[in-house]
């Protein structure tokens, strides 16, 4: 088909309006100064064309004028704008009328001029839609909103200035690697609209390839790009047989293909070509500027969700250093465990406790020590507190079955904390316990220790050595698996008594195999009291049965360290006694072994021994003028009968069996057992002697 155009009735891409009658004026109102500047000029060209008509058809009625103007006419039909076929009406005119051979070429000549002007005219026209098409697809682009709008927009305005039937917009998937529809206007095929084209596959794919344009007349008989049974299938649906196709560029890079077909063959001229490649241009700047956009916003979001990250970081970061101040506050003053807990308690809204080990679930408190961190246990968290391999206990979160990491942190953080504290405490402990031992160690060893200054050291412990102690001698009465266990047993044995000696503001040391303790003695309290209550605090600390012999109380034993180990000697032997007369997890002082406790007391306390047995006995008959003392001797002489000892007292046997129901009330109902019955008679003699001696002095 030949490249050469010559202006047709209607010039490719627009419809002619009809004539307006010369003089009328147009449908709608002109807006701008050059639409109103336009619709004069056309009122009065369509006057003087009226005007040159009547001249020449009533001068023709009467021969032609020689200074008749042959382009007159042609001026009118320009000014009206009349159809191309209208121009050959004043030649064909004038040789039905006869004019001379050159008028006649003159009108020629007029007429190819007229028709030419009237060609630039509709060129001019058509540039200044098209220029107005583009300013307004720019318009557009500058303040794009919605991508896809401007797209549509720009296939839309390329349709409707190329006149064509459908135009369309296809997009390369990088991904993919081929171009895919993105908008078409026009299109009446489904398979059309949903058409992807491989890199050098039809016209499109042939211009996605090369970033050339391609038109074609008849798309069906073209053989320069390749066809596929799916392009060549959609493209016969819509009956398009002539394409022209424009890409789309971004730099070097072609991102997609603007295409303008008709459903006929036809030309598409090189002005169309250019314009089509103008609005491939914006789009792909419309393109371009909406990557950039969603580039724009997506950074924007990016940025949002790191600020939120850094603000969630600032808060957890305050909130950490909020625990970091507690806890080193607590540290600082000298908190406990339960004053962490309680701490913790605050941070996570929720109630941690510390419990013991044995106390905590065993697998849960494994595990965490294990793995370093806090575990869930049903609806509870337990982080352990340990100290190298030893497990010291743990802190449970009771009921919030979710943490999130930095409450599960700070939990792990707080066990630290505990076990910190822990060893510190038990540091101090053991430094305490070691200097009280090594005071009660020099109570017993040096016996020259200068007073005042085992006042100053008992005062440094809180101790009063000025005070009435007992000397209580301690031992594990559990056999011992090997020697390794039997020295963690005695180990734990002394922490215990040194725990209880801090308490009661004595001393402690571990002696001899068991432990010894220097206790105040309470006012009201005796000896016997104080080993019982001390046999049964170690045995349920060391979970074990311990026996503890106590010795008399010894008065101000700072003044007198060797009253200080007179009276350990005595604690053992009432601790070995207790072993030998099987009373082992007991505690008992000399006095409570009757004429025993003779032998085993370190002062002999003979007067003791009598008052406790008969002082109750001696007492009556002094305060009544009794003789029940007598009594009891002519008894225990006669072999406890009643019948030879009224002959022995010459009294009446009724009289025996009253006194001594009066003995019974007064030492109990068991004064007659065997070890009772030796205790009292013991007591008789000892009684005896003492008051024989008394008797005797003055004589001296």
């Amino acid at each position: 088909m030949s490249r050469d155009h010559v202006p047709s009735d209607r010039p490719s891409g627009r419809t002619d309006t009809p004539p307006r009658r010369p003089g009328s004026r147009p449908a709608t109102a002109p807006t701008t100064a050059a639409e109103q500047t336009d619709a004069a000029h056309a009122q009065f060209d369509g006057e003087q064309t009226d005007a040159a008509h009547a001249q020449f058809d009533g001068e023709q009625a009467g021969g032609v004028p020689a200074q008749f103007d042959v382009e007159t006419p042609f001026l009118s039909l320009l000014a009206r704008g009349a159809a191309a076929d209208a121009y050959e009406q004043p030649v064909l005119r004038a040789r039905a009328e006869g004019w001379l051979p050159e008028r006649i070429a003159a009108l020629e000549h007029a007429k190819l001029l007229a028709l030419r002007v009237r060609a630039e005219l509709d060129g001019r026209r058509r540039r200044e839609a098209e220029l107005s098409a583009l300013f307004e697809t720019a318009h557009d682009l500058a303040g794009l909103r919605d991508l896809d709008a401007v797209l549509q927009a720009i296939v839309q305005r390329a349709r409707s200035l190329l006149g064509t039937d459908v135009a369309y917009l296809s997009l390369n998937d990088p991904e993919r690697g081929d171009t895919y529809m993105r908008v078409t206007e026009g299109s009446v095929a489904a398979r059309f609209q949903q058409l992807r084209l491989g890199m050098g596959e039809g016209l499109g794919g042939l211009v996605a390839q090369t970033a050339r344009p391609y038109v074609t007349d008849d798309y069906f008989k073209d053989e320069r790009f390749q066809h596929t049974t799916s392009i060549d299938t959609g493209v016969r649906d819509e009956g398009l047989v002539a394409i022209l196709g424009v890409p789309l560029m971004l730099g070097a890079h072609v991102i997609g293909v603007l295409f303008a077909a008709d459903r006929r063959a036809r030309v598409f001229e090189r002005e169309q070509i250019a314009l089509l490649g103008s609005f491939a241009a914006l789009a792909a700047a419309a393109i371009d500027t909406a990557n950039l956009l969603t580039e724009t916003r997506s950074a924007l979001a990016g940025l949002e969700r790191a600020n939120e990250i850094i603000r969630d970081r600032s808060a957890v970061i305050e909130r950490a250093s909020d625990v970091h101040d507690r806890l080193a506050e607590l540290v600082l003053r000298g908190g406990g465990v339960h004053d962490v807990a309680a701490a913790v308690s605050q941070v996570l809204s929720g109630t941690v406790e510390f419990a013991e080990a044995d106390a905590a679930p065993a697998r849960a408190l494994e595990a965490s020590r294990a793995d370093g961190h806090a575990v869930r246990h049903g609806d509870d968290w337990i982080a352990a507190v340990a100290a190298g391999g030893e497990l010291l206990g743990a802190l449970v979160l009771r009921g919030q079955r979710a943490l999130d990491p930095v409450d599960q942190r700070t939990l792990e953080r707080a066990a630290m904390v505990t076990s910190l504290l822990l060893l510190a405490r038990r540091s101090a402990a053991e430094a305490e316990q070691r200097v009280r031992g090594e005071l009660l160690d020099d109570l017993l060893d040096a016996r020259d220790r200068d007073p005042r200054l085992l006042r100053e050291r008992a005062a440094r412990l809180r101790a009063d050595l000025d005070a009435t102690h007992v000397v209580l001698a301690a031992r594990l009465d559990g056999p011992a698996a090997d020697a390794d266990r039997e020295a963690e047993a005695r180990r734990r044995l002394w922490a215990a008594a040194s725990h209880l000696a801090a308490t009661r503001q004595g001393l402690a040391a571990a002696r001899d195999g068991g432990t010894v303790l220097l206790l105040p003695l309470p006012p009201g309290e005796s000896a016997t009291a104080l080993a019982r209550s001390a046999a049964r605090h170690l045995g349920t600390a060391v979970h074990e049965a311990v026996t503890v012999g106590a010795s008399a109380p010894v008065a101000g034993p700072a003044a007198r360290p060797e009253a200080v180990t007179a009276a350990y000697g005595e604690a053992r032997r009432c601790l070995d006694a207790l072993r030998l007369l099987g009373r082992t997890g007991d505690g008992a002082a000399a006095e409570d072994f009757g004429f025993l406790g003779l032998l085993l007391a370190g002062d002999r306390d003979i007067a003791g021994f009598v008052e406790r047995t008969i002082g109750r006995v001696a007492d009556y008959d002094a305060r009544r003028g009794t003789d029940l003392l007598h009594t009891l001797e002519a008894y225990f002489a006669c072999g406890m009968s009643p019948a030879r000892t009224k002959d022995a007292l010459h009294v009446h046997v009724n009289t025996v069996a009253q006194r001594l129901d009066r003995v019974a009330r007064l030492l109990g109902d068991d004064w007659q057992n065997p070890a009772r019955a030796l205790e009292i008679q013991l007591a008789l003699r000892l009684h005896r002697l003492s008051a024989g001696v008394s008797a005797d002095a003055p004589g001296d």
